[in-house]
């Protein structure tokens, strides 16, 4: 049986207080990022705007459904596994303090000044942070604390994304531009009148497609802030999945495979809590989990199993056999129950129709220095459809905002049109300047919170 420890008063203030902040954290992700998909048939009068925000809304909403969990928990990942789950399944208020304050003021900060910017680019700042200040509270090598191969992975799919969004979109909007030859997609609106019929169809599938493609990959990256919050406040009720019982009955053979691969684990001091770890494992018996205690050794032996499986100097085989042990424990602790996906569905789509206005306007008449055109809408996300769904179904998170707003810029250059230097500059230096301020700002609040 499964031992339940009793909830003091402030780990009930603290999980209302830090699921507030998620929850707003959200809705601004939702205003941020999803105007995105809804910018297109707004600005183009294809959709009223409380028609289109809805209707992206239900597609968000699909999308966080349909889209599984893998990003969801390759950016919980990027933490350390002593704050993923702290000892005894003490509170991890500074933690999701640092995590969502850090990223709920960045973003808006670059909303009040309508400057299209990622909520993943914040939220990976932000946990790379947290990471950073563990490592420093614990007196640890950075090397060895912070898993730099994860956040490796995450930044080259955020450098990756908008590059192939610029190219592919101006590609795209080049070959339309010579083989369909209507003129009303390549004119801005007239006013308040809405476009034509086949055109409008078009510029709603291509807001359907990335709204979709959006609730799959942001949406798991909500879930995996909901999961931190849930998990870390109460840890006896949510370190391990409700369906987790034949898994436990085997942890202790895994964790006796798993004792010779983690002796390759050599890093200093990390290696050491690996094998404890699995030491603990090997021993442990169905009718004595405790639940936070059993999650804290599972993601160390993962820890230490990935490693293994990264390490070029172990086998074939040895890489092998520690990736498929990994994967044997992660549903143990890697799930995202069903009323998780809502919570994350309704506060990104509340988000959508609150604060659409200002990144609508930046990406319908600032990008480029002439108004965007049907096609042009249509390319970009077209492309940023096929880039964000297929990031989501990888495990891989990408960024919404960097996707759409290079297309955009691709299909200006394409168009001959050009694009505005002086909101590319602020883009880009709002792009530059994310990681150095998040990672800077959580790592210090952790810091500072833990001392």
């Amino acid at each position: 049986m499964l031992h339940f420890a009793p909830y003091s008063t402030f780990s009930i203030i603290a999980l209302v207080v830090c699921f507030a902040l998620v929850c707003v954290f959200e809705f601004v992700n939702g205003f941020h990022d999803t105007a995105n998909a809804v910018a297109t048939v707004i600005y183009t009068r294809s959709l009223k705007p409380r028609t289109a925000v809805i209707w992206s809304g239900c597609m968000n909403f699909v999308g966080v459904i349909l889209g599984g969990i893998s990003v969801a928990y390759g950016l919980v990942e990027l933490l350390p596994a002593d704050v993923l789950s702290p000892p005894n399944g003490d509170p991890a208020v500074p933690m999701l303090i640092s995590l969502f304050g850090t990223a709920l003021a960045w973003n808006l900060f670059t909303w009040w000044f309508g400057i299209p910017n990622s909520s993943s680019h914040c939220v990976i700042g932000a946990l790379i942070g947290i990471a950073i200040g563990d490592a420093l509270l614990h007196t640890r090598d950075l090397g060895n604390s912070v898993d730099w191969s994860q956040i490796w992975k995450i930044l080259r799919a955020l450098a990756i994304s908008p590059l192939l969004g610029l190219i592919g979109a101006g590609g795209l909007y080049f070959v339309i531009r010579h083989l369909v030859h209507d003129p009303e997609l390549y004119q801005p609106p007239q006013g308040d009148k809405p476009t034509r019929g086949w055109v409008r169809g078009l510029l709603i599938l291509t807001c359907t497609g990335v709204s979709f493609s959006h609730g799959s990959n942001d949406g798991q990256k909500s879930i995996g802030l909901i999961m931190l919050t849930i998990i870390g406040i109460l840890p006896a009720t949510f370190a391990l999945a409700p369906n987790s019982a034949p898994h436990i009955v085997h942890i202790a053979e895994y964790a006796t495979n798993a004792t010779p691969l983690i002796m390759q684990y050599d890093h200093d001091g990390l290696r050491d809590e690996a094998v404890a770890s699995v030491t603990r494992l090997s021993q442990t018996a169905p009718d004595t989990v405790v639940p936070s205690e059993l999650r804290a050794d599972l993601y160390e032996v993962v820890a230490g199993l990935k490693a293994v499986a990264a390490n070029p100097q172990a086998s074939a085989q040895e890489r092998a056999m520690a990736k498929t042990l990994g994967n044997q424990m992660r549903p143990v602790v890697e799930y995202a129950p069903w009323w998780v996906r809502l919570l994350s569905a309704l506060c990104l789509g509340i988000g959508t129709m609150i604060g659409y206005k200002r990144i609508v306007h930046t990406l319908g008449e600032k990008i480029g220095n002439t108004h965007l055109t049907p096609a042009q809408g249509a390319s970009a996300e077209l492309v940023g459809a096929g880039l964000i769904a297929t990031a989501g179904y990888t495990g891989l998170p990408v960024s919404t905002t960097h996707i759409i707003t290079a297309g955009i810029a691709g299909t200006m250059l394409g168009s001959g049109s050009g694009i505005n230097r002086g909101m590319l500059v602020k883009i880009a230096l709002a792009w530059v300047c994310t990681l150095p301020v998040t990672i800077t700002l959580a790592a210090s609040l952790f810091y500072l919170f833990n001392r």
